[in-house]
């Protein structure tokens, strides 16, 4: 127990966490207090709260967004099941264990696999087609899910747009620092926090059983890194500057998942204009504002109007952490942006696994048997 102790009061060390000259005793919330301070043990809030969103996403694709998706023609149809066969299916599954890049398979496997089994090498192929379709979900089931991001975004980014209107640090970003940490947080905010750190964290459970996309790993460290980013600055008191990040992120985001939602309702020039705005956006907001504005205050401005902590640069190293991935995606969704350019219509998902891009392909005018099998978005 006195190991737990040390170990604990190391891990919350006040001159790691906190500015020079301050304790936690002079941030624990309090009814003695000037302003109302964060509590850190209100981190845990968002883990039921993400259930809560789960079930209502449920709750929502089941009754809502399916329907909806049903009544202008997106069909919950699956591809057709592979016929059961325990050799091919065991050299499936230990393809999927490798990490077998889109599980496709070399000619030489499907000369071996074939004398296994005591079929054709075309027999195989077309065993092994029907096997990954098998995997991908229906149009409808990602119609429901970008439904459900899209309905998300907008309300919070609506929420933090509405609360923040007559916050000083929306206008002067030197606010998020002139006084710290004694900033209090007021309900609004706190309900802005623990709601999205709580999507956040749905997004994270449910990643696993969602539609499975390229990107997987990308998005589950960003997922984790902006919980992180949102705990750090709800413990160190730092919840301006985190309120700006959320809105921030949010924004783009709305029209990314309206886009992907009219490609597969097959509503093409509607899909075409949502993308147009979503690309100029992102570069505005994630390429623009996030660096020359939040990442400069965080780096710049910061360091000249208060003492610096370590636990600071740790927070403001995640955040340069999601630059690092914006720059990525960045460079993918320019790709995604050049070939529809060039085909005349966005092509396929941009965050997307290769049945995305199959599934969407059957909708255009413009397919092809080679078409590139997975675009990107953030």
């Amino acid at each position: 127990m006195n190991t737990l102790r040390l170990l604990l009061d190391t891990f919350w060390d006040e001159s790691v966490w906190l500015p020079p000259n301050t304790t936690w005793e002079d941030l624990e919330p309090g009814p003695d207090k000037v302003v109302i301070y964060n509590d850190y043990r209100h981190l845990f809030y968002p883990l039921p709260l993400a259930l809560v969103l789960i079930v209502l996403r449920h709750v929502l694709e089941k009754y809502w967004f399916a329907p909806f998706g049903k009544s202008i023609g997106i069909k919950n149809t699956r591809p057709k099941k592979a016929p059961n066969n325990p050799k091919l299916e065991n050299a499936y599954q230990a393809s999927s264990k490798l990490k077998h890049k889109q599980l496709l398979l070399r000619k030489d496997e499907i000369c071996a696999l074939a004398k296994q089994v005591d079929l054709s090498e075309r027999q195989v192929e077309r065993w092994w087609r029907l096997r990954r379709s098998q995997d991908k979900p229906s149009t409808l089931v990602k119609f429901c899910e970008n439904c459900w991001r899209c309905s998300f975004y907008l309300y919070n980014f609506s929420y933090g747009m509405f609360i923040l209107w007559e916050k000083t640090w929306l206008w002067d970003i030197d606010q998020c620092y002139i006084g710290y940490p004694h900033q209090g947080v007021t309900g609004d905010v706190w309900w802005y926090y623990m709601i999205s750190s709580a999507f956040y964290w749905s997004l994270t459970i449910s990643q696993f059983w969602d539609v499975k996309r390229k990107d997987f790993w990308q998005m589950f460290v960003h997922h984790i890194a902006t919980i992180a980013l949102l705990s750090f600055s709800w413990v160190c008191n730092l919840h301006r500057i985190g309120t700006l990040v959320l809105l921030t992120h949010d924004c783009a985001d709305i029209f990314l998942e309206a886009a992907k939602a009219t490609k597969y309702a097959s509503y093409q020039k509607l899909c075409d204009f949502l993308f147009t705005i979503f690309t100029l956006l992102w570069i505005v907001t994630r390429n623009g504002i996030y660096p020359f504005y939040i990442i400069w205050s965080t780096s710049i401005r910061a360091p000249m109007l208060l003492p610096m902590f370590p636990a600071y640069y740790i927070f403001n190293s995640l955040l340069c952490l999601l630059l690092a991935l914006h720059m990525v995606w960045t460079w993918l969704i320019v790709q995604v942006a050049y070939k529809s350019i060039s085909a005349g219509q966005m092509e396929g998902d941009i965050r997307s696994s290769s049945s995305d891009i199959s599934d969407s392909s059957h909708h255009s005018n413009h397919s092809t048997p080679n078409r590139v099998r997975s675009k990107k978005d953030a």
